[in-house]
This record gives structure tokens, sequence and C-alpha cells, in this order.
């Protein structure tokens, strides 16, 4: 049995270790990712618009409204170290079908909070009910997530707060570390300091929150996108933007209609694996895999665009049926 000072000098040792060890190495820059954002058209942009959070911070988004507005509205979800610019040709492809698209710079991205870091685990759902309650887009409403983004409407989805929204779309979704889809360091895209991971994780297990804006993650970026992308991600970022850590009951949990688009050509993700993973959990939601389409290209090809508007299309449509 441990005495309390065993305990007490346990605890200093991991702190130590959390500060001063095995924190995220920067990865080489994943070229695919870097490059392909290069030749997007960003004219027409929405400027920044920003509701207030709970906290009273001031959060950043942008909306497009489409000029024969006909079939309600998404919200749409970046990926990790995304930002609401990162999804320009994806939102332009909803508005243009009708739907009025609104996309926020997740906290921790773009021009939202302190980049990189959040103030405590949960804040990103406590965040998007804010937005919800304060943008009122209008129904039917999807919320769409992209990779990471993706991961974390599993987790919105998944919880008692899944009633905000009518439907559900994963693009490409980040499961979880230990899900069969996903490839050894994400194809290259991170680099996760695993031994401050685990020591944070220790810590906060005993309810000692001190380091948790330290960084554990770090994406492949090179110099030119790391002005305009999210470097790296501090612990409580890290636990936030993500499925639950049981993502299966995270999966089981939703109620609501969900869909599924991948490109199966991904270069970060096993994306064959997705219907065999969403079938084992008892859910049959469609899966539709692209040929010919990598990860970053899902939401860049128009393919993949077509293939998103199709899929929320069809979940308006089972709602509208029902």
């Amino acid at each position: 049995m441990f005495d309390a000072l065993s305990v007490a000098l346990l605890l200093v040792a991991l702190s130590a270790l959390a500060v001063s060890l095995g924190g995220p190495k920067t990865p080489p820059p994943m070229t695919i990712v870097n490059e392909q954002f290069k030749a997007i058209d960003f004219s027409g942009l929405p400027p920044l618009l920003y509701y207030e959070a709970n906290d009273g911070e001031q959060l950043a988004y942008r909306a497009y409204m489409p000029s024969v507005p006909t079939a309600g509205s998404v919200v749409l979800v970046h990926g990790s170290s995304g930002s609401s610019r990162s999804l320009h040709l994806l939102a332009k492809g909803f508005a243009a079908a009708g739907v009025a698209v609104y996309v926020p710079d997740i906290r921790g991205h773009g021009a939202s909070g302190s980049t990189g870091t959040i103030a405590y685990v949960g804040q990103l759902e406590d965040d998007l009910e804010a937005f919800v309650r304060r943008a009122v887009p209008a129904a039917p409403v999807t919320l769409v997530g992209f990779s990471a983004g993706g991961g974390f409407v599993i987790r919105f989805a998944g919880s008692e707060r899944q009633g905000l929204f009518h439907s559900y779309l994963l693009l490409s979704p980040f499961l979880g570390e230990d899900a069969p889809n996903l490839r050894p360091n994400g194809g290259g895209w991170v680099d996760v300091g695993m031994p401050r991971m685990l020591a944070l994780a220790a810590l906060n297990s005993v309810g000692i929150r001190w380091f948790n804006d330290l960084p554990v993650i770090r994406f492949a970026l090179n110099e030119e996108a790391k002005t305009f992308l999210t470097p790296s991600y501090s612990y409580s970022l890290a636990e936030n933007f993500r499925p639950q850590h049981d993502y299966e009951q995270n999966i089981r949990d939703i109620h609501r209609p969900c869909a599924v688009v991948a490109g199966a050509a991904d270069d970060v993700f096993y994306t064959d694996r997705l219907k065999p993973t969403f079938r084992a959990l008892g859910k049959p939601w469609p899966v539709t895999l692209l040929p010919g389409i990598g990860h970053a290209a899902l939401t860049l090809d128009p393919r993949g665009i077509a293939a998103a508007v199709r899929a929320v299309q069809n979940l308006q449509e089972r709602r509208q049926g029902s």
C-alpha cells in the first residue's frame, strides 16, 4: 500500500515528466497536405463574423448564404490544424445547392481563442451549443465534420446534446488511436508526445490539470502553412477535439440519422475499414467511398463536395419522410 508521502512523490515525478520530457517532435512537412491548399481560389471568402461564447470570448465563424435558400442548414467542422478557411470550397458547394452554411473556427484555431489550446476539456461542446443558440440555423440542421472534426462530431452526436442537430455527416472521421481505420501517425500527419500524454492523463485522473496547456501533438506543416494553420495542440485541445476514448460506446450512443463519406485513396486513414467498424457497432449508416480521392482532397475535389451535398440532402429527405 502507498502512503500519502509516496503518492505525493509519485505525483511530483509525473509532473516533472509532463513538464520536461516526452513532448511531441515536429514531423517532416506532409507535402500532399501543404501543397493542395496552395491551388485553392479563396476569392469570395466571407468575412469573419463573431458570436459570444459562454465565457464571454468572441469566437469566429463564416457564413455562406445561398441566393435562393431551399434546403435547411449545415454547420461544418474543419479538421485538425485547420480553420473555417480550410472548408471554403466545401461551404461554397453547399451554398450553391441552396443550403445555408456556417463554418466556425473551432476554439484554439483560426481567429477563435488562443492558438492551439483551450481552457478545459468539454469547452468545445459548450462553444458549439452556444453557437447554435445564438446563430439559430434554419431547420433542418446537419452537423458535418471532417477528419478530426468528424471525430468531434461523433463526440457531440453521442452526447446528451445530440438533439441540437437533426442529422450528422462524417467526412473521413478520426475514430480513435486504437481504431482499426487509423494509419500509423496518421500517415505522417502527426507526431504525438506519448510519454507526456500519458503523464498528463495520470495527473488529470487525480484532478491535477496544471500542465494541460502543454503541447502533446504537432502537425506536419511547412513554415508557410504554420502562418495560417495551427502547428500544435495542447493536452486539453487534443483530448477535446476527438471522440470519447471509448469511441465504440460513443458511436453506439448516437441516435440521430448519420451518414459517412470518405475517399478510397485516403492517405491518413484506412477508409475501407469504416463500414465494417460501424456495422459491428450496430450502425447501418450509409458509407460512401469515392475512388481516387485522398484525405485532404475530400473537401477540395468537386466529386467529394458533390458526394457530401448528396449525403446531406438524403439525410434531410429521410427526416421529411419520417
